[in-house]
């Protein structure tokens, strides 16, 4: 691939997007009316420059995994078109960026907030975590749940209950989601060494983690409705995305497949988008 598209694999752009979508959402619910402009371009880049550095340094740290796994053994990390050294300028440039823009177009605590999740995320997630305890990514999840609440903050300068609910909701679903592509990809994790929940515990035991964390997420989604950060129509949507998720788990207990586990894996992408574009909606319908 050209250069230029190998160093952006090394941002996980879809990944990031994700990131940043959540992180305008957290901007938009934090105000009755329109985030200016220069808050909106100036957070969203920043969040998104950072948030690129952070996955770069994980690409970075895990080479010789991310060789070993089908998944990823085609990133330029791991097949060394891309050198360490130019992977660190890289993502010193990008983090070195983001923290500038986020320092002059939205407020300290957002560009500080934003370079803990990166510390988080690239350090403590990928170094400590993830090779150590099957439980890395409910641990770890922290990181992955930030993005609204740097937007939160990025619009009010402070991080409010509100915020700490979005936090909540990505974090519970965070490992459902994760253990879901785990499953069907559980011979490249066993490949590389990492000691994944399908690894460690096996499908079963996974598969009913999957279930008890769907359903204690349904319960969570329904926090913004309860506290009034919401109307009728984000409850229906979060009442509907939420029997979806349970559904799809409990089929995988009662029949495991390959095929089904991917499927759930997608349905969790969708299951995000979907609530927060829904509270995004109902925000702006019942003003």
């Amino acid at each position: 691939m050209p250069r230029w598209r190998q160093y952006w694999v090394l941002t996980k752009p879809r990944v990031t997007q994700l990131a940043v979508f959540c992180a305008i959402i957290g901007m938009f619910l934090a105000t009755p009316g329109m985030v200016p402009w220069p808050i909106l371009i100036g957070g969203s880049i920043g969040i998104w420059l950072l948030a690129g550095a952070a996955f770069a340094v994980n690409c970075l740290i895990e080479q010789a995994v991310d060789a070993k796994m089908r998944r990823t053994a085609w990133r330029p990390s791991a097949t060394g078109e891309i050198t360490p050294l130019q992977i660190v300028i890289f993502s010193c440039g990008l983090g070195g960026a983001g923290m500038v823009v986020l320092w002059f177009y939205t407020n300290p605590l957002t560009m500080w907030l934003t370079f803990a999740t990166f510390v988080g995320y690239a350090v403590i997630y990928t170094v400590v975590l993830k090779p150590m305890t099957p439980q890395n990514i409910v641990i770890g999840g922290a990181s992955g749940a930030m993005p609204p609440v740097l937007g939160w903050a990025a619009m009010t300068g402070t991080v409010g209950h509100e915020a700490l609910i979005l936090f909540l909701i990505i974090f519970l679903w965070t490992p459902p989601h994760f253990w879901a592509l785990a499953l069907y990809r559980v011979e490249d994790y066993r490949k590389s060494g990492l000691p994944m929940l399908p690894v460690t515990h096996g499908s079963e035991f996974t598969r009913l983690q999957i279930l008890l964390y769907t359903i204690v997420l349904g319960a969570a989604c329904l926090l913004p409705f309860m506290v009034g950060m919401s109307g009728w129509l984000y409850l229906v949507a979060a009442v509907v995305l939420s029997i979806g998720f349970v559904g799809y788990a409990i089929a995988l207990m009662r029949a495991y497949s390959d095929a089904l586990a991917r499927q759930t894996f997608r349905f969790s992408l969708i299951h995000l988008s979907v609530l927060f574009a829904a509270l995004l909606l109902d925000h702006y319908v019942s003003i």
